[in-house]
């Protein structure tokens, strides 16, 4: 067996690797001098890289970054070279398992380092999120943004994000755009809104109704959509018609709440005139209505009428945005310019996500005053002002100052930069005011268990899906996916967005809901329209299909157009995140099934342990019409393993992959590939064999610390905005081990991680 298979699958297990008593400057060495020294040694450094010093086990803790080069290439199939002699598979397992044991005993004693993060600019998610919950404005000023870099499979990198002149110019035009939508200069006219009474509702035949719109029983009313919340004077133009000296009564409500009442005596259309009423109403929807509360008719048959010529609402009385009230709040018993001070002070505090210094301050307000000594209104120039901060390095930079940056020992983060981490991590966004007030408080430390907890009820915590999840996943490829139309008529682009639809609820409950993060391999759940349904041959809310089994009772239709919740039969074959159709869909290729790209998406997304790249120069797997007649995809792939270079590693893949492949390239369910019956059954390494996909998931949740292990290295990446060394190695046991212990659930790894070194302090430069 060549050795890097054998790397790849001990590297990928090294933590359930016991240690090894083993004499590394006897036997370590002993594997150097055998097969590495001679490409790398005193005489011959090839790229760069020697070996010959490596003698014992201080020397090697000395280089553990050379060694961790060392260890990935040799992974990754390029070391040793194919045309060298290679070791033995027992001879290559000891030698990994000396290694692993030598750095697991180094890192339980070793100082703890928790690393230095890059400074990062935010990326486009969270410049939208923290511009929306700093101004309240509600469009995308991102959207035509550069694209940001991947590094580490996210896009929150701080090594990767780098500001070039293009997305410096977006920038600018940004800021302005912001303050334009925020700030009003040159507020505009009261709006008046006049709706004829022919055209109130209920609704009628216009054409037979004349200037006065008459009502003997019931209402009449109107909707307005509004856009500012303020004070409004709602008035009408009416007379009435009475049968005896008794007035008219009427009831004005808003959205069903009374807001006022008034009575009109008998008249005709010369008494018609405006009835006034002033009420508070919030932006959105709402309806008024004119109700008649007292009808009436007499013997002859007479009743009492209201007849009503128009609706009139006018207002807001204050037309400024809600922005502008907001941003611009200040106590106007204090001087002009200690006003423009607090404005400018609280904007850039939460702006800078920490408190601004009085200099900082001091130069905002001077860019007002210069304004404003130019002629310019106060608002314009506090609108200059605010850009100047939204593109400020201190805005677009997460900018995390050091007080000992020369001292290598680690030391906590500071009280607000713990806040920013915090917000990034959760909400992809900025501190809110509860964080903000902790941190002042010096408290927040204190209360990270109980913060975590809140935060993630929040709305807000969605965006753990949207940006963690599905680049973890790397269901993003998705929106790119195109299956062959003709193998795959059912598939188009409502059938996609359902798809990404399903898999985001699915992981938002689990978020919601603090469920297990064991779920994503055999939750119970999942979420489904009429589209998805149709694809998944599920017919309503309990899961029940084609009728190949007893019905579950209690079902209810799964609607066509919403989404709705669906429980899952234990003993069926969807259930977790492997059978969900966006996950079959970007494993697959656009004219088939891929059970190697299905099964190295579970090694690596789920397992993280991930296979080496195919060796070079290996054969595709033929697939013409000759080939295809002659066998299932399965027949052909199991000829093709007999290459000796693919075989071991398609042993990993293969046997999870067909595990799958019931399922076509779009994740609707099948019995036949082809003309030939599908077989899902397998065997694992560990020998340990399965029939189906739910057998296979059972063994799969057997391996919860790999699960819990990737799951805990992918989100601590994403939430330090780093890649993980060798010292992260420490954290992340801690993590994992406390995951465990917190049952698996969500909260459990979040918290976890929050309150890890690598999260909470730094080292310095040095």
């Amino acid at each position: 067996m060549r050795l890097p298979f054998v790397l790849t699958f001990l590297l990928g297990i090294a933590a359930a690797v016991p240690a090894v008593a083993a004499d590394f400057g006897k036997e370590g060495v002993a594997f150097l001098q055998k097969h590495c020294i001679a490409c790398h040694g005193e005489k011959k450094k090839n790229a760069g890289v020697a070996l010959h010093t490596l003698t014992d086990e201080a020397s090697l803790l000395k280089n553990r970054k050379l060694w961790d080069k060392v260890l990935k290439t040799v992974a990754e199939g390029e070391m040793p070279p194919a045309d060298k002699p290679q070791p033995m598979a027992d001879e290559s397992e000891k030698f990994v398992a000396m290694l692993n044991a030598i750095f697991d005993k180094a890192d339980l004693t070793a100082k703890p380092d928790p690393g230095r993060v890059t400074i990062r600019r935010l990326n486009k998610t969270e410049y939208a999120n923290t511009v929306r919950d700093l101004v309240g404005i509600d469009f995308n000023p991102a959207e035509d943004f550069p694209a940001d870099d991947i590094g580490y499979g996210f896009d929150n990198i701080g090594d990767v994000l780098t500001l070039s002149p293009v997305l410096l110019e977006r920038y600018l035009a940004a800021a302005e755009s912001i303050m334009d939508r925020a700030i009003i200069p040159v507020l505009p006219k009261t709006p008046e809104r006049w709706v004829g009474g022919k055209y109130l509702e209920p609704s009628t035949n216009p054409d037979k109704v004349g200037k006065f719109r008459p009502i003997t029983t019931g209402n009449l009313n109107s909707q307005y959509s509004l856009t500012l919340t303020g004070d409004y004077v709602f008035r009408f133009r009416a007379y009435a018609e009475t049968v005896d000296n008794e007035p008219v009564k009427l009831s004005i409500t808003l959205d069903g709440k009374e807001m006022n009442v008034v009575t009109i005596p008998g008249g005709d259309e010369k008494t018609a005139k405006f009835f006034e009423t002033k009420m508070k109403i919030d932006k959105g929807n709402t309806r008024i209505a004119v109700n008649f509360v007292n009808p009436k008719k007499d013997d002859k048959g007479k009743e009492r009428k209201l007849l009503v010529e128009n609706f009139n609402l006018n207002g807001p009385a204050d037309t400024r945005p809600e922005t502008q009230k907001k941003l611009l709040a200040a106590d106007a018993s204090k001087p002009k310019r200690e006003q423009i001070r607090e404005i400018m002070s609280r904007f850039a505090t939460k702006a800078y996500r920490r408190p601004a210094t009085p200099e900082e301050v001091e130069r905002l307000v001077k860019l007002v005053e210069a304004g404003e000594a130019k002629g310019e209104k106060f608002e314009a120039a506090v609108q200059f002002a605010f850009q100047a901060v939204l593109t400020s390095p201190k805005f677009l930079f997460r900018v995390e100052l050091d007080d000992r940056p020369d001292s290598a020992d680690a030391h906590p983060i500071g009280e607000y930069q713990l806040a920013s981490r915090l917000s990034y991590f959760i909400w992809a966004s900025m501190p809110d005011d509860e964080l903000f007030a902790l941190a002042a408080k010096n408290q927040l430390s204190a209360n990270l268990e109980s913060q975590v907890k809140r935060m993630l009820k929040d709305p807000k915590a969605a965006t753990l899906v949207d940006n963690f999840v599905m680049q973890w996943l790397q269901l993003k490829r998705l929106a790119t996916f195109a299956p062959d139309q003709k193998m795959f008529p059912q598939f188009n682009e409502d059938i996609r967005r359902s798809m990404m639809r399903e898999t985001q609820l699915f992981f938002e409950e689990l978020v919601r809901e603090d469920r297990s993060i064991l779920d994503i391999i055999d939750g119970r759940y999942t979420y489904l329209d009429g589209k998805l349904a149709g694809v998944y041959g599920i017919k309503d809310t309990k899961g029940n299909d084609w009728g190949t089994k007893k019905p579950t009772p209690g079902g209810k239709e799964i609607p066509w157009e919403k989404f709705v919740r669906v429980e899952l039969p234990a003993d069926g074959v969807r259930g977790g995140i492997l059978t969900q159709a966006s996950v079959l869909t970007v494993t697959s290729n656009p004219t088939r099934t891929s059970p190697v790209k299905r099964g190295r998406w579970v090694l690596e997304q789920i397992l993280g342990t991930p296979p080496p790249p195919p060796p070079p120069d290996v054969p595709e797997l033929k697939e013409d019409s000759k080939a295809v007649s002659s066998g299932s995809l399965r027949q052909r792939m199991e000829e093709h393993r007999k290459n000796p270079s693919c075989a071991n590693c398609h042993a990993k893949m293969d046997a999870m992959g067909f595990a799958f492949e019931n399922f076509d390239a779009i994740g609707k369910y099948r019995w036949k590939d082809g003309e030939f019956n599908i077989d899902p059954a397998g065997k694992l390494p560990d020998g340990k064999q399965f029939k189906n996909p739910q057998e296979l998931k059972l063994l799969l949740k057997e391996k919860k610390e790999l699960i819990a292990r990737n799951w805990a290295e992918k989100m601590l990446t994403y939430a330090l905005g780093r890649g993980l060394e060798f010292y992260d190695k420490r954290t992340l046991k801690a993590v994992v081990a406390g995951t465990a212990k917190g049952e698996y659930k969500f909260s459990a790894l979040v918290t976890e991680i929050v309150k890890s070194d690598a999260f909470r302090m730094r080292r310095g430069k040095s």
